[in-house]
């Protein structure tokens, strides 16, 4: 199913997390899926695909200082029970996000399974940008949240595995 994924970066200090992962629950608003890595290598994976791509947008100096900066921040990926209501309390409380279409699967809890998956990804020629899961015990399905290059194409494709 494709579902809605809110993207923010966090001052990667203690309490951060913990401020907004409260401001969401107060909110009665629960998390269904979360990943968390240092905004320097989402920085980083953005200068290689510049310089892949040639296209610079800054100076060298400017990339580094932006690299320098986002250590001090994390980014967050996560899927909420309530979109909507999420983005505005977000947009209310001025954190600075991003959303974006991803594919959203429950999965057997089995060996195989998601190489199965991906490999569908593979065989239908769509790249996998990243992607992330949770399982929470061996007899439930895991949440896997991928996010592909071609969001349309993979949900045609995957309409029947949502």
């Amino acid at each position: 199913m494709v579902r809605t994924e809110i993207s923010l970066f966090l001052k990667n200090v203690p309490g951060e997390l913990g401020r907004l992962t409260s401001l969401l629950s107060d909110a009665g608003i629960n998390i269904d899926a979360l990943t968390i890595q240092d905004a320097s290598d989402y920085v980083k994976g953005l200068f290689k695909a510049r310089g892949k791509s040639l296209k610079r947008i800054a100076s060298a100096a400017s990339y580094n200082s932006m690299r320098k900066d986002s250590a001090e921040y994390a980014l967050i990926r996560f899927l909420v029970d309530k979109t909507d209501e999420t983005i505005d309390l977000l947009s209310r409380n001025e954190f600075i996000f991003d959303i974006m279409p991803v594919i959203a699967v429950q999965l057997e809890n089995k060996p195989g399974i998601l190489a199965a998956m991906a490999s569908k990804f593979g065989e239908e020629g769509i790249n996998i940008n990243y992607v992330y899961g949770s399982v929470s015990s061996p007899d439930e399905k895991c949440l896997f949240v991928f996010c592909p290059e071609d969001i349309d194409l993979a949900a045609k494709i995957f309409a029947d595995s949502v």
